[in-house]
């Protein structure tokens, strides 16, 4: 019956698996990346470069702040070519996914506010060190009767070792 379980004689590719496991783990545990091409700025590329401008200067000269509070500085610069507040923070958003901007959120008791502010030369830094990935695992001991400790119960596992 040995031929009905799979496992055959040479081990079955309990490495092999580990393996895999590890890549599926490995790209899961990876933070998605923005599609910057779905975000239309809703203007020619040359206008929202120059709109997002105008908002970065807005957000370095008065620091972190809100939406709100960015477009009531925007409609004090009149910036030409932003039309809405809806617009605003789509261009907003435009900017974050093109690491021109960076949005932080602080929390006080149970309200959140996210705050915009220009992305400086630490924050990309810190960006691009990425983890390294980890240490390749050393194979485990086999510890009891059954090969990957699977069937029985914890309990039973534990009193078996």
């Amino acid at each position: 019956m040995q031929f009905l379980r799979g496992g055959g004689g040479g081990g079955g590719g309990g490495a092999m698996g580990t393996m895999a496991w590890e890549v599926v783990k490995r790209h899961f545990s990876r933070k998605r990346a923005v599609d910057v091409r779905r975000i239309n700025p809703k203007v020619p590329k040359e206008e929202a470069v120059a709109i997002s401008g105008r908002l970065l200067q807005i957000l370095a000269d008065h620091g972190p702040l809100t939406v709100g509070n960015t477009w009531n500085h925007a409609k004090d610069a009149s910036i030409d070519g932003l039309n809405s507040k809806t617009h605003m923070k789509i261009l907003l958003k435009w900017m974050w996914g093109r690491r021109i901007i960076k949005l932080s959120c602080t929390q006080a008791g149970n309200t959140k506010k996210f705050l915009y502010s220009p992305f400086t030369a630490a924050d990309s830094e810190a960006a691009a060190e990425e983890p390294s990935p980890p240490e390749p695992q050393q194979p485990k001991k086999k510890q009891g009767g059954n090969k990957h400790g699977k069937g029985q119960p914890k309990k039973q596992r534990a009193a078996a070792a």
